[in-house]
């Protein structure tokens, strides 16, 4: 049945069995294994996932969004010296690029990651699109529940936190080593459901291959966060950073545990060591926090220093959004009211760019609950509240900032 899993808050059935069902089919390559309290249905293992394996990486574990993360700027701006947050949300929305496949509207950015040498463990016949794509995309910030929000904290301070990840350059190298772990040439899309563990036991050269390049993509997610927060914070604000917090939480870390050398896969999980910080979202109406990692407890240890890397998805996106049919009816009625999400986010003062229902208030779990569940592993040095949140989307289905 394989090693026990710490479970912290609760879940529903089909993700507790898909976490234990991971854990069967890695086998005796896993040393242990935690499914944080933001826990829902991934991709073989669930979102909110860690395991711990011995001698080996799961390609499917880390997911397809490769180094997906979070970072805050605290800058040296009051929140009552901003003036119009409208201003900063318009020009948000219109300068950094969002969406499916876009690029950066202010132009490619020259990086020293692009003449990196592990661009060559790419398949030649790949390679140049890929990188060409990467170097385009290089601070644009993805679809989905990938955001730049402006957010102020309980003394007043004014904070840019941003999440997402590698973009079309993870999204490549996953779905290539996942055709790879099923005998086939690389491929845009393969039959991830086939794959289960895509375990790849190191020493392997393709093991490596995949490592080198899944740390390429680390460094390329971290080059794009923080271009985004200091564009934000400096041309569009117009502030100095005076603190910075930043963590990957779809990744693979060599790490010790219980005195064992492991590979430690987090799948949406923060890591929160004793004194590291994290910077963890609720939703576009919900505060996010600063958080850090505590010294000697229980909690840190079953969790294998980790924690939440958000609130977590109690609807589905479709469940949210709804389906219509091509003659305009509904398939699946939405279970999320547009006019609830709005009064949400009216009462909480906040202006959102983009975004619809799949990412409503509604869709997800309360962070403060999630966190509660955590235990003492983790404690909250800042409570962040949102005053601006940019989303991908053409249209501005929630915004009122003329009324």
């Amino acid at each position: 049945m394989g090693v026990p899993v710490s479970v912290f808050g609760e879940h529903d059935s089909a993700t507790l069995e898909q976490m234990h069902s991971a854990v069967e089919q890695a086998g005796e390559t896993v040393v242990a294994a935690a499914l944080m309290a933001d826990g829902h249905r991934g991709y073989y293992l669930p979102i909110g996932g860690v395991m711990a394996y011995r001698g080996a990486v799961s390609v499917t574990g880390v997911g397809v969004d490769i180094a997906c993360g979070n970072c805050a700027y605290k800058l040296d701006l009051q929140a009552a010296d901003v003036g119009e947050w409208g201003r900063i949300g318009r020009r948000i929305a219109d300068e950094i690029g969002r969406g499916v496949g876009q690029p950066n509207p202010q132009g490619p950015v020259d990086h020293e990651l692009f003449d990196d040498p592990r661009w060559n463990l790419v398949p030649r016949e790949h390679r140049a699109s890929i990188r060409d794509r990467a170097i385009n995309q290089l601070g644009s910030i993805g679809s989905g529940n990938h955001y730049v929000d402006v957010l102020e904290d309980e003394d007043g301070w004014v904070w840019v936190g941003v999440h997402f990840g590698s973009r079309a350059l993870g999204y490549a190298v996953s779905n290539g080593f996942v055709s790879t772990c099923l005998g086939q040439e690389w491929k845009r899309n393969p039959r991830w459901q086939e794959a289960g563990a895509a375990l790849l036991h190191l020493g392997n050269p393709v093991a490596s291959d995949y490592l080198a390049l899944m740390e390429l993509c680390g460094e390329y997610a971290h080059a794009g966060r923080e271009w985004v927060c200091h564009y934000v914070s400096r041309t569009i604000i117009g502030a100095d950073v005076i603190d910075t917090v930043h963590n990957h939480h779809n990744f693979a870390w060599h790490e010790k545990h219980g005195g064992e050398s492991v590979i430690v896969v987090r799948k949406g999980a923060t890591p929160a060591f004793p004194g590291q910080r994290g910077f963890v979202g609720g939703s576009m109406g919900d505060d996010a926090v600063i958080l850090v990692g505590q010294t000697g407890r229980q909690a840190s240890l079953d969790a294998l220093g980790s924690t939440v890397h958000g609130a977590g998805r109690v609807l589905g996106r479709m469940q949210a959004k709804g389906k219509r049919a091509k003659d305009g009816t509904w398939k699946r009625e939405p279970r999320v009211n547009r006019d609830e999400v709005q009064e949400w986010i009216a009462r909480r003062g906040v202006l959102v760019y983009g975004s619809d229902l799949d990412e409503a208030p509604q869709a997800y779990r309360r962070l403060p609950s999630v966190l509660k569940a955590q235990g003492d592993s983790i404690v909250v040095e800042h409570t962040l509240r949102p005053r601006v949140v940019v989303m991908a989307g053409d249209e501005d289905p929630f915004l009122r900032e003329h009324e």
